[in-house]
């Protein structure tokens, strides 16, 4: 498992290319003094190989080389006891005449590269051509070129060429992606929009005349009885309309009864009573009503029949006598 780096690999020249024969300082930047860290490279003989045994020279945090030689070139870096690592570089370390002086370290989105042919003997800046990966990007009489604004599509190995000295190794130039800093989200917005969000759901709830569906509580309240007695009473009126269907009026003997009609509103409250069952037969008047709930109140149209009493003739005189 990595550990987070804490120390920072630097090296003096700053470049990635060396000559041979050159004094090349390497220093861990570290946060914790305590940490130990210690100076180790791998290179085309040697792993992990820690500094001051078969190269270089231990100074602290630092590590000394006084006269470096082809085999110095491969990959440094810094490592503490824990087991914690820096940055890695990459020295190149050439017996020729020319190297190209390049950022040791990755460079910056949007920032400038500048990039520089040197030559062992003088002049140490004579006109170069500039390569990236074996193409020709240009030929600068100054010996260095810029490029402005890096993007990722200018990494690569760079490499110049200089007209009198040779060619220079090729350095792998790297390019990070620029940093940007984000502000943290608004703590006070939050509880200002659930505090709206919770004022507009109350005031939704309170509003009058919404469409909200009425509240099951409401329908449990009423009795079941008062529904059976309500059938009760439609069965009835049903019963009577089935016997004389459509009847508006009824006439009785010779005479006209259509002006004795009294209109009852009749309110089915919740007092349980018990409907009066009477006979087709036995009942002296028919009911004919048409009910009509409108919430609690029921219009019916009653019609009463006057009842008809027989007229019984007198018996006629008796008289009684006695015979002898």
């Amino acid at each position: 498992m990595s550990v987070m780096n804490c120390a920072s690999l630097t090296v003096s020249p700053s470049r990635s290319q060396m000559f041979d024969e050159e004094f090349v300082s390497l220093s861990c930047e570290e946060d914790d003094s305590s940490a130990g860290w210690t100076l180790r490279r791998n290179t085309s003989g040697e792993t992990r190989t820690q500094c001051g045994v078969n190269w270089g020279e231990s100074a602290g945090s630092s590590c000394n080389i006084s006269y470096t030689v082809t085999w110095d070139s491969g990959v440094y870096w810094c490592e503490s006891r824990e087991g914690a690592t820096s940055n890695t570089i990459t020295i190149t370390v050439t017996g020729g005449s020319v190297v190209l002086q390049s950022p040791v370290l990755p460079v910056m989105e949007g920032h400038d590269v500048t990039l520089t042919c040197r030559t062992k003997t003088p002049p140490s800046n004579p006109t170069a051509a500039f390569y990236k990966d074996g193409s020709l990007i240009r030929t600068e009489p100054t010996g260095h070129m810029t490029i402005h604004h890096v993007s990722r599509s200018d990494e690569g190995l760079y490499k110049c060429l200089s007209s009198s000295d040779g060619e220079s190794p090729s350095s792998w130039i790297s390019v990070t992606e620029k940093l940007t800093t984000t502000s943290p989200p608004s703590t006070s917005s939050a509880p200002a929009s659930s505090s709206s969000s919770s004022s507009s759901s109350s005031s939704a709830l309170s509003t009058p005349g919404s469409s909200s569906p009425p509240s099951p509580v409401v329908w449990s309240t009423v009795p079941p009885v008062c529904v059976v007695v309500l059938l009760v009473l439609v069965l009835l009126v049903r019963r009577c309309v089935h016997r004389r269907p459509g009847a508006a009026e009824v006439e009785v003997g010779d005479d006209d009864i259509t002006d004795d009609i009294t209109y009852s509103d009749v309110t089915i409250s919740n007092h349980l009573q018990q409907p009066i069952r009477r006979g087709r037969e036995s009942d002296p008047a028919a009911v004919y009503s048409a009910v009509r709930r409108t919430e609690d109140v029921t219009y019916g149209q009653i019609v009463i029949r006057p009842k008809r009493t027989r007229e019984v003739p007198a018996e006629p005189e008796v008289v009684y006598s006695s015979l002898r």
